[in-house]
């Protein structure tokens, strides 16, 4: 049986999903055959796959409930495979919080869950106020004030740096 290998991921706002599909499309340019599963509606086997790669968002500090709940509840298969997680958020947009070892968000999560993938990253994601509900535009404003981010209510800006997804990428296929 050919390698299998999956993508699973947790999106707000969509952009978390986009990274996937350009990791997709490095590994269709190699000839690998990846799926992509949103982990709202995923019901695989984790030990059907060789390679499992996990994204989350973050909102609010915290990333996505469900794949956390995944994470904890699959511990034992995830540990049987290969795995990687990457985290996309918007503190990452700043040099000095762009890799797993610098960015808070993956600091805390790590010391909150017992899983120790085989390989982690840090994307920066897309800042689009327009997306946004009320509530969460003012809370995001109000955090990117405090961080000294853009928070005019127009703005619109994608931090992801695309090469390094490419990168992340090629590293995940040699896993």
């Amino acid at each position: 049986m050919a390698n299998r290998v999956g993508i699973l991921y947790g999106s707000i706002d969509g952009h978390t999903l986009k990274i996937c599909t350009k990791i997709q499309e490095y590994f269709l340019s190699k000839n690998q055959a990846i799926e992509i599963f949103n982990i709202e509606n995923f019901n695989e086997d984790v030990l059907s796959f060789d390679k499992l790669v996990i994204g989350s968002s973050i909102r609010y500090g915290l990333h996505h409930l469900k794949i956390i709940e995944f994470i904890n509840n699959n511990k034992t298969e995830l540990d049987a495979i290969k795995t990687s997680f990457f985290s996309v958020n918007l503190v990452a947009r700043k040099p000095e919080k762009n890799t797993p070892t610098t960015n808070p968000y993956v600091i805390k999560f790590f010391k909150k869950i017992d899983w120790k993938p085989t390989y982690v990253e840090v994307f920066a994601g897309m800042l689009d106020y327009k997306k946004y509900k009320y509530f969460d535009r003012l809370m995001i404003q109000f955090i990117m004030w405090i961080t000294k981010g853009p928070t005019n209510k127009n703005a619109k800006i994608e931090y992801t740096n695309w090469q390094r997804v490419e990168q992340y990428a090629e590293t995940v296929l040699k896993l």
